[in-house]
């Protein structure tokens, strides 16, 4: 049986801002404040698992650990068919420099790999999101998104983040990086697993 949630605090086990603010106001509505990993000075567990709901489940049972707060981690990615759907749960890893993320680099990584594979178009991709959900007592509920798509070079669009700007989905003219947050949260993989999760646990 699902649980319902009856707190009025959770946690968002990331130190992503542009996911944080994302999560913050798909909560808004429910009257649930949202706590980030770096205001709770978090640090960040290693993702160990090959998996993005092994790897939610790492993040979010550390941050619970840490804190005694309800917790939700959240791991996505993008998956590319023609490249054997990676990068997958490496999304993040492609864009690591020194000094820090470069999504312009990974997307160029990946569009320089479908060159270099010959492989067809359309280029069909697809996010997925996997939310974990981890109380205090060690119960979960796990929920899983996904939206698919193409994949467009040159990217187009600068808001959004990640590889939102090579990404467009099925049914829509624009990229993630071209369409307004209310716009890409109405049908992004992270609101897909969001509503399963909030039809599962708050309504």
């Amino acid at each position: 049986m699902t649980r319902k949630f009856t707190g009025d605090q959770i946690l968002v086990a990331t130190h992503n801002a542009g996911k944080l603010q994302e999560m913050t106001e798909l909560f808004a509505p429910f009257g649930v404040t949202v706590k980030g990993a770096a205001e709770m000075n978090l640090g960040e567990p290693e993702e160990t698992e090959n998996t993005f709901i092994g790897n939610a489940r790492i993040k979010a049972r550390a941050a619970v650990a840490a804190t005694g707060l309800p917790a939700l981690a959240d791991d996505s990615g993008i998956e590319v068919e023609a490249l054997d759907n990676a990068p997958g749960v490496y999304t993040a890893d492609w864009s690591e420099t020194p000094n820090g993320r470069d999504f312009v680099m990974a997307m160029t990584k990946t569009h320089r790999l479908l060159e270099e594979a010959n492989a067809p178009h359309p280029r069909r991709a697809r996010f997925c999101a996997t939310l974990v959900l981890v109380w205090p007592d060690g119960h979960e509920e796990v929920f899983e998104g996904r939206v698919n798509g193409t994949l467009v070079w040159p990217i187009r669009g600068d808001v959004g983040h990640g590889y939102d700007p090579m990404f467009q989905p099925d049914g829509h003219e624009q990229t993630f990086g071209e369409m307004s947050a209310d716009a890409k949260n109405a049908i992004s993989h992270r609101a897909d697993a969001f509503a399963k999760l909030i039809s599962a646990c708050f309504d």
